[in-house]
């Protein structure tokens, strides 16, 4: 007996994914879980309900879907990489960089990211134990290992993340409260820049580690 293999995806079905995805992170951030419809993503993505039924087969599934393709595209843009040659000051800047990316690029499916936290991810919370928890272990040892080589102060490695993360996701959360103080019609790449440099000098001082 042959063993069955899965097929992989096609490109063009990855692309369609990928397009309803980002028209359900704009509508379930903007009307939340209960005030979205199929009917109102599948306007948003440019195709019919039904055809969006075929990728999707519900909206609870949908949400799902919306919430670990962030937190994935989350681990896999931030998550530290053991290089024994790379400097504490150096790696925090790329997480910190890397961070505000998501928050410029996938604005709308922060807010839905952090409306489930906030009631206390009922949807999430399972993939948030196996996908975020190792992850974020394996980084605070790696932050405990510079502490131990006098590379940065000691500071407690846990916290050091929760700022990280409360400072540069304000930035798509809140980010028409930014817009409103700064006069701006939208945040432009200047203002991520700027916000990337001041965090990553408050980091650096707080921890010792400045370049």
């Amino acid at each position: 007996m042959t063993e069955k293999t899965t097929r992989k995806p096609s490109a063009a079905r990855i692309q369609q994914e990928a397009r309803i995805l980002r028209a359900a992170e704009e509508v379930f951030a903007q009307k939340g879980f209960s005030g979205t419809s199929m009917d109102s993503v599948a306007e948003a993505a440019g195709i019919s309900k039904q055809n969006m039924i075929y990728y999707f087969s519900s909206k609870e599934n949908l949400y799902r879907r919306v919430l670990q393709n962030i937190l994935d595209l989350w681990l896999e843009k931030m998550s530290f990489i053991e290089d024994s040659s790379a400097e504490p000051a150096e790696m925090i800047s790329a997480y910190i960089r890397g961070k505000l990316e998501l928050s410029r690029d996938y604005p709308f499916a922060s807010r839905v990211f952090a409306h489930e936290v906030i009631n206390g991810a009922p949807i999430l919370k399972e993939y948030l134990i196996s996908h975020l928890q190792p992850q974020f272990e394996r980084d605070t040892a790696l932050v405990r290992r510079w502490i131990e080589a006098g590379k940065i102060d000691p500071i407690d490695p846990e916290h050091l993340f929760f700022v990280i993360w409360a400072g540069t996701q304000t930035y798509a959360d809140f980010a028409p409260q930014i817009q409103l103080l700064l006069n701006k019609p939208a945040l432009e790449q200047s203002d991520f820049d700027a916000a990337a440099s001041f965090l990553t000098q408050i980091v650096l001082r707080g921890i010792g580690a400045e370049h």
